[in-house]
């Protein structure tokens, strides 16, 4: 990202604060249940099976009838879980930093079909290992970034510097915005594009 402290004016601050409590108001409490269900499994185990993916596949209503969806089906669930648990450690780490943590648990989901590319079913994956400390992806949230004035890129390595820019909204953000979990940003994010 940058080493400048991003600083919205106040009325992109108000704009963001608006757009969380407008998701808040709509998607009423029950939308996010199945992550965080999908989160009490994966603190409870420390990693995330293909049955937990595929929860999160119907939640970010993501298409399962591709050729990468048939590619996990055939890997062992054990598999899986080895290269969700190396995630899950990476961005539950508090000695990184939460980019560092974005680009060891993106990194350690590479290999796994669904994974390789795109980072919304990764952030899916990751914010449910981690939820205090990761954030959804998707184009919405991205878009509710340029809103702001943040430019992302599309290059390889996008997730961590999300995860930067997240992190640096709140570090510099006000009250009460400066309490939110990363989760909370990019719900707001999410939407101010809707």
């Amino acid at each position: 990202m940058t080493d400048q402290p991003l600083t919205p004016a106040p009325e992109q601050w108000q704009r963001l604060a608006a757009a969380r409590q407008a998701y808040t108001d709509t998607v009423g409490p029950y939308y996010d249940e199945t992550l965080q269900e999908v989160t009490r499994r994966a603190c409870t185990s420390g990693s995330i099976g293909k049955a937990d993916i595929g929860a999160l596949l119907m939640w970010k209503q993501l298409r399962a009838d591709t050729p990468w969806a048939a590619e996990l089906m055939a890997l062992a669930d054990t598999d899986v879980r080895r290269a969700t648990a190396a995630a899950t450690t990476a961005a539950r780490d508090t000695t990184l930093s939460l980019c560092a943590g974005a680009q060891a648990g993106r990194a350690a989901l590479a290999h796994l079909p669904g994974f390789r590319t795109g980072d919304a079913l990764a952030s899916a994956v990751l914010t449910a290992a981690a939820p205090d400390r990761m954030a959804i992806y998707d184009r919405r949230a991205h878009s509710g970034l340029h809103t702001l004035g943040i430019a992302l890129s599309h290059a390889p390595g996008r997730y961590s510097r999300y995860i930067e820019a997240i992190d640096q909204l709140l570090a510099t953000a006000p009250a009460p915005i400066h309490t939110w979990a990363p989760r909370d940003v990019d719900t707001a994010l999410y939407w101010m594009t809707a």
